[in-house]
């Protein structure tokens, strides 16, 4: 497998009039995982994205997808490009397996359609026309169209919205089937948790920037807190000094202590070493682990936007 990034992006810059939607984003998908691109709206994932895909022109910067530009070589990555859209794509009158058979016959060698519908519960609605079909139908008969020419990449763009519990798990084992078969999917979406279950990796923009970083457990980990128990009115600062920069310290109550740091073993030894060499003998040692929605409200702001 290739150690290129299948997406490269740098100092991207896209502006509209006097507004800059994205504003020197750098970002960097690696092959053969589940990236996802979170942001509030109007963060400038959506834009950076339709860059990636071709769609839109970036103003500064550059974007290198499977190695190659996406507006200048276009022709040789549309087939090995899948691209979900929440809109669809689909003109409104055509069946829905008849077009999904019409996109497969367009790549050199597709899946098998038969059971591509069948796996994503689209038999039902074969013969009725886009335009009759629920949400979630067109959710994914847009999703089968965007994997049926086995892609070396896909982008999926809320894959799950519309979709009930049933679909929205279907929807889930096959984008982990595609991680399995090596290809490289970015998902954007506003559900958390369907980022901490599929993603190997996260982005979170906002103002046209990545903010941060990294897998789920390492952007989790570095907002954990450590919690012990003990005697009332231990001497704090004496703690903090063994620990990492930038850690805290608290007694929210007395004889219960909360120590603020990226909690991994060193921090568990570095406390536990503490107690030891002054008598204390702590207890009710636990890890508050902040959900990937905690911290992307935190990072983002809570207030609403439009």
């Amino acid at each position: 497998m290739s150690e290129e990034p299948a997406v490269e992006i740098t100092g991207l810059v896209k502006r509209y009039g006097d507004k800059t939607a994205v504003d020197g984003l750098e970002l960097a998908v690696p092959r053969g995982a589940v990236t996802a691109v979170l942001g509030p709206n109007g963060a400038g994932k959506t834009t950076t994205i339709e860059i990636c895909e071709g769609y839109r022109k970036a103003d500064a910067g550059t974007v290198r997808v499977l190695g190659l530009d996406p507006v200048s070589d276009a022709r040789q990555l549309k087939p090995r490009v899948g691209v979900m859209l929440q809109s669809g794509g689909v003109y409104a009158g055509a069946r829905a397996v008849e077009m999904l058979q019409h996109t497969a016959k367009l790549h050199a060698d597709p899946l098998d359609v038969p059971a591509l519908v069948e796996r994503l519960g689209l038999g039902s609605c074969g013969r009725t026309t886009y335009r009759r079909l629920s949400g979630g139908q067109q959710q994914r008969l847009a999703l089968a169209m965007a994997v049926v020419g086995r892609p070396e990449l896909v982008f999926l763009d809320e894959p799950t919205a519309g979709l009930d519990p049933q679909a929205r798990h279907a929807t889930w084992e096959l984008v982990r089937d595609l991680r399995r078969d090596g290809v490289s999917v970015v998902v954007t979406t506003h559900h958390m948790d369907e980022a901490e279950q599929l993603a190997d990796h996260v982005a979170i923009v906002d103002r046209g920037r990545v903010i941060a970083n990294g897998s789920p457990a390492e952007l989790c980990r570095s907002e954990s807190a450590l919690h012990f128990t003990g005697p009332a009115g231990l001497d704090l600062g004496s703690l903090t000094k063994v620990l990492p920069d930038r850690a805290a310290v608290t007694e929210p109550t007395p004889g219960h202590y909360r120590v603020e740091a990226t909690v991994d073993p060193q921090l568990v030894a570095s406390v536990t070493g503490w107690c030891a060499s002054v008598g204390v003998l702590a207890s009710g040692i636990s890890v508050q682990r902040r959900s990937l929605e905690d911290v992307f409200l935190d990072l983002t702001g809570r207030e609403l936007r439009s």
